[in-house]
């Protein structure tokens, strides 16, 4: 399980160290072979490790071939999906399409969510922090499924 925010740094050439928190989990699981894709619903990145994105590659497959959107869904995500394996010290490569998707610069926020990492730039995170704390508090568009949780 990945949890947390962290605050990180990329190099000019695009590589970043995965935090230690993360790191191990990485390695154990998986040895340190990931995968990156663009997430369709916000500028940043999605990391997985390879089994889970596997998992996750087989259902994406599997969606009807004639469907525009499902179509258009498996073009991005998998278009975009990189495999990547995490070097001795810990540090990964992010491809150039994929940091320019993300508007990736220097100062970055790695967000845990459970059973894969996103990527943020950190401008775009704060943003998108401040947007969910002001869509919670109008109690506008709340999910169906938000509102049976007990928390």
């Amino acid at each position: 399980m990945f949890r947390g925010v962290q605050h990180i740094n990329m190099d000019a050439k695009g590589r970043l160290a995965m935090p230690a928190r993360q790191r191990e989990p990485l390695l154990s699981q998986c040895e340190g072979k990931i995968v990156v894709t663009i997430d369709t619903q916000a500028k940043c990145l999605v990391v997985y490790p390879l089994p889970e994105w596997e998992r996750i590659e087989k259902e994406i497959e599997g969606l009807p071939a004639l469907n525009k959107a499902a179509k258009r869904f498996q073009r991005l995500v998998l278009g975009y999906a990189t495999d990547i394996e995490l070097d001795s010290s810990g540090r990964m490569l992010l491809p150039q399409s994929q940091r320019e998707y993300a508007e990736l610069e220097k100062k970055l926020v790695l967000v845990g969510q459970g059973n894969k990492l996103e990527i943020w730039s950190e401008v775009l995170w704060q943003a998108e922090q401040e947007q969910a704390l002001a869509d919670s508090g109008s109690g506008e568009d709340v999910p169906v499924e938000l509102l049976s949780l007990r928390l």
